[in-house]
């Protein structure tokens, strides 16, 4: 199974790479763009399983050419079965202190950057390729929304819906697309948006239910936004 992952260099995507390393017969192509990390998820990967193929990508999905990436993954996989649209950022600022210098930059790096990514990869796709998107609770409608995530929850809805359009548009060539809507996992970047929050789920959890629902779940939903939290949000 060849399977492309981008912002694996830390918490929930680190953890989704590491869990599909453990199986011999997976390829992954772990995208990030920290160099130092991704080396650092090698290493780990290697000293869990020694024969498993991941092939770490420094790789910037918002601003690097794209041009440069997909001869790559032609040449080391040839087409793609997974693509898990894992990469983000987040911003915490209540309303009035959020700029639009700060919503564009969401929406960058949590809409238009994963835009970029499937359109890019889509010709290395077949029928039975399954897109996954990584949404928030923070972007499902009816939720309970946190203070000073404006910006971020609204980028994040943005890809709900990104998700429902694609996989109706894709669904003649048999390609399915799903989305994750995330509750809190102890991350970095959780840790860095609201210090001293422990969340009820470790990253390697949720990175451990990523991987399987990426592999199993095209059976059963199309199209979904999947709420996937202990609370509400």
């Amino acid at each position: 199974m060849n399977i492309v992952i981008t912002g694996a260099s830390s918490g929930i995507g680190f953890e989704t790479a590491l869990e599909f390393s453990l199986q011999n017969a997976n390829k992954i192509v772990a995208i990030a763009r920290s160099a130092d990390k991704l080396r650092k998820l090698l290493e780990i990967a290697k000293g869990i399983n020694p024969d498993c193929t991941l092939l770490p990508v420094e790789f910037d999905i918002v601003n690097d050419d794209y041009a440069a990436l997909i001869p790559f993954l032609q040449e080391r996989l040839g087409t793609i079965d997974i693509l898990i649209n894992n990469a983000g950022a987040l911003i915490n600022k209540p309303f009035l202190e959020t700029t639009e210098q700060d919503l564009a930059e969401m929406l960058q790096s949590n809409v238009i950057a994963h835009f970029r990514m499937i359109k890019n990869t889509l010709p290395l796709m077949k029928a039975g390729t399954h897109i996954v998107n990584i949404g928030s609770m923070g972007g499902f409608q009816g939720s309970v929304k946190f203070p000073g995530l404006a910006a971020y929850s609204s980028s994040k809805a943005a890809l709900h819906t990104l998700t429902e359009c694609l996989a109706f548009e894709l669904a003649d060539q048999g390609i399915k697309v799903n989305c994750l809507a995330l509750g809190s996992a102890q991350t970095e970047m959780l840790e860095t948006a609201f210090p001293g929050y422990q969340s009820p789920i470790m990253a390697f959890e949720m990175g451990k239910y990523v991987a399987d629902f990426a592999k199993t779940g095209s059976k059963f939903f199309n199209g979904k936004i999947l709420p996937v939290a202990v609370t509400t949000p």
